[in-house]
């Protein structure tokens, strides 16, 4: 979940205003035109695969492309933990553990992943960092009262020490953290 951009269809070079325009060169439809993202670094434009379609005038056209965000090989991918997984994971750990509570639906869990995976980067080899999908594992939700997500706990020695909950600036979650470590 790195998350955190995967992919983005890209249908019509004119829904983007911000970006510059210009003819593919060698066309001979001169409507063609591609995207040029110079001021978003990091994002690469993929062509559409055998994305032809046809259009009111029975001629085929491209359509579409994706964008990839170049830099979701080198993101943090916090491992998830289940029902079997918990008790070795979280509640035997010899260092504080934090744990993410999410659901794929919720908005606010898609802003705070990219704050959790930056503070399991930083704090790799201090603190482990795990996510718990609510959907998936509701045993664990409910052991642990969790009634709004997202929301994280942390755990020291098996026992939790402290909750935050709703999407909240990375510095909060850091003092938090600063206190178990």
């Amino acid at each position: 979940m790195a998350a955190v951009l995967e992919s983005l269809t890209v249908p019509r070079a004119s829904a983007l205003p911000s970006a510059s325009l210009a003819p593919v060169a060698g066309s001979s439809a001169a409507r063609r035109s591609y995207v040029r993202f110079s001021e978003f670094r990091g994002l690469k434009l993929h062509p559409a695969r055998s994305s032809v379609s046809m259009s009111f005038r029975s001629r085929p056209h491209r359509r579409g492309g994706r964008i990839v965000c170049e830099a979701q090989e080198t993101a943090v991918e916090v491992p998830a933990v289940t029902d079997s997984s918990w008790q070795s994971l979280v509640l035997e750990s010899d260092s504080p553990v934090l744990v993410e509570f999410w659901a794929p639906w919720c908005g606010p869990c898609r802003m705070i992943h990219p704050v959790i995976d930056k503070l399991a980067k930083q704090y790799a080899g201090k603190l482990k960092c795990y996510k718990v999908n609510t959907d998936e594992s509701p045993s664990i939700a409910t052991q642990y009262g969790i009634r709004s997500i997202p929301t994280v706990l942390i755990f020291k020695n098996g026992e939790k020490r402290d909750a935050v909950i709703g999407a909240v600036p990375e510095s909060t979650l850091t003092t938090c953290i600063e206190k178990f470590l």
